[in-house]
């Protein structure tokens, strides 16, 4: 069935069936180190989540590979966007697999909360994370605590990243259970700085020309976080008037796993899931995708030691 309003065609009629309507909706932002979308594959594989439709955007680009979370895939593909349903979770779960197309997230962001807008969706939650070495940038420059915020950040940072979030619950982007929760609101969200009041007007479809300028033009070290994916698709969630919160780590590239784990583990904290409705491998909280056994390739040969 092809939506006209979205661009998005829905492969799967489950998609639009009354039960998803009112559920948690978790989505990755695209970002440094994969970590939304490898926190989406933990809650996918850990939740027992099923495949319940394939979303097609022309502003994604297209991949394609064998089911992710199987050793012996029954013939089910895995494409740009999946949506999967976990009902004993009561959670909707968006996978995005391959960039957006350059120049178009706004776009695609405006897509996606249409179509869950439409799906009855009340509450979207986005994994993402963020660069480490703006975190650094930032602790390193409140002088007097040159050395003393950045040794705290640089052991926050093995011993447990903090988490950060952003809400659209209040205009400042706080949220009251959030902060009970230990975690820190972004600094770096100010609604009336030029980036993110043109993001909001883009989201809205109001762009003044007293507004008017590209991200892609002379970016000021201001418009960094108003360009990342994870604030279009807060943008636009909440300009369809959806509850939306990030949840946010700083990270480095790498070996990402650690940060996917807390990432899951804070999302399963937030929306409060039963954790017997979270079923891990031998009495572990978490079932490890099978697609991530062969993501760094075998282990190095010991002999040559």
């Amino acid at each position: 069935m092809v939506n006209q309003t979205v661009s998005l065609i829905i492969i799967h009629a489950a998609l639009e069936t009354d039960s998803s309507k009112g559920m948690e909706d978790i989505t990755p932002a695209l970002s440094i180190g994969n970590v939304g979308q490898l926190a989406v594959d933990l809650l996918v594989s850990s939740t027992g989540a099923e495949t319940v439709g394939y979303l097609d955007d022309q502003f994604v680009l297209p991949c394609v590979g064998n089911d992710a979370y199987r050793p012996s895939p029954r013939g089910d593909l895995a494409l740009p966007l999946q949506a999967y349903e976990s009902s004993s979770s009561g959670l909707t779960l968006i996978q995005q697999r391959s960039p957006v197309v350059k120049g178009m997230m706004v776009e695609y962001a405006k897509n996606l909360a249409d179509f869950a807008a439409a799906s009855g969706n009340k509450h979207v939650v986005v994994l993402s994370a963020l660069d480490f070495g703006r975190l650094q940038r930032i602790d390193m420059s409140s002088e007097p605590c040159i050395f003393k915020m950045s040794y705290v950040s640089f052991l926050g940072h093995f011993s447990g990243p903090q988490i950060y979030y952003l809400s659209s619950t209040s205009v400042n982007g706080t949220d009251d259970y959030c902060e009970q929760l230990g975690w820190k609101r972004l600094q770096e969200y100010h609604p009336a700085q030029r980036g993110w009041k043109y993001l909001s007007s883009l989201a809205e479809g109001d762009v003044g020309d007293e507004n008017n300028f590209a991200f892609e033009d002379d970016l000021e070290e201001e418009d960094y976080y108003p360009s990342l994916p994870f604030a279009a698709l807060f943008s636009c969630f909440k300009a369809r008037g959806l509850k939306v919160t990030c949840l946010l780590c700083y990270c480095s590239e790498g070996d990402n796993m650690a940060d996917a784990f807390n990432l899951a583990d804070a999302a399963c904290k937030f929306l409060r899931l039963n954790p017997d409705n979270v079923r891990g491998d031998d009495a572990e909280k978490w079932t490890v995708p099978f697609s991530w056994m062969t993501v760094y390739g075998p282990p190095p040969d010991m002999s040559m030691f």
